[in-house]
């Protein structure tokens, strides 16, 4: 009983820490971390960091792993697990992602994602944000709910290479591409889907627009009232409870 976690942007694989410290007291303690290319380990030669580029990548890593596994997608990283279960169900026993609602045709990116879809405004806005010392931007990711320890070392691979990877991602990514991938969604029901709609995250569309996507996923969905963006970081034991519900139910009984 495997569950992979996949993480992306501007994260490393630390902003799971408080979460998989939950899973471990639940019980839940065959966990893997998958940190995409440019998020927290090096872009390899020849690496494509768009939305296929990393669907490829997190088929790789699966296949590796030689065994169907638990996906649990944050971000970025629960766009790859949409894309990489379309694509490649058997490689997954469930499914789990707070970003479904990109995949929604009347998704629209926020504001901070098309300045980074716009030449110029895009490399401007990343040089500040990375910019600084680590201390500084550890700051700023604390001041967005992530703990201290955490927010140091994510701060600590923040730089060139990530924003090589977010400015290639998001470009990739400007409608109409995701409302395209959005047509294959109903293909994710071969497998027990979880759609996470944490209702103060500002960047994955409305609760109403995040259900539809889920349900069109053959998705169930679980609410989680008044966490945000980060929300494995606010309140990890309650992320814990309902994931391990989630797999307990639909995923190990079957």
């Amino acid at each position: 009983m495997t569950v992979a976690l996949v993480h992306v942007n501007p994260e490393s694989a630390a902003v799971w820490d408080p979460l998989v410290a939950e899973l471990a007291r639940a019980g839940v303690d065959d966990v893997v971390r998958l940190s995409p290319p440019g998020f927290g380990v090096p872009l390899p030669a020849g690496f494509s960091p768009t939305v296929t580029g990393y669907r490829d990548w997190l088929v790789g890593e699966l296949e590796r792993l030689d065994r169907p596994v638990d996906l649990l997608g944050h971000d970025w990283g629960g766009g790859h697990v949409v894309t990489t279960v379309m694509a490649r169900p058997e490689l997954a026993r469930s499914w789990a992602s707070d970003a479904l609602g990109l995949f929604e045709p009347d998704y629209t990116w926020h504001d901070l994602a098309q300045t980074w879809q716009t030449p110029g405004e895009g490399e401007a806005s990343l040089d500040a944000m990375f910019g600084g010392t680590p201390g500084q931007r550890a700051e700023q990711m604390e001041s967005l709910g992530i703990g201290r320890a955490e927010a140091l070392q994510i701060a600590g691979v923040q730089g060139d290479e990530m924003k090589q990877a977010v400015l290639a991602l998001y470009r990739s990514a400007a409608q109409p591409a995701m409302a395209e991938l959005g047509r294959g969604l109903s293909a994710l029901a071969a497998r027990p889907g979880l759609g996470i709609v944490a209702t103060e995250d500002p960047y994955g569309g409305s609760v109403a627009l995040r259900r539809r996507a889920a349900e069109r996923a053959g998705a169930e969905v679980t609410e989680l009232d008044g966490l945000g963006h980060w929300w494995m970081a606010e309140d990890p034991a309650r992320g814990a409870r309902v994931l391990t519900a989630f797999w307990r139910s639909r995923a190990w009984s079957a």
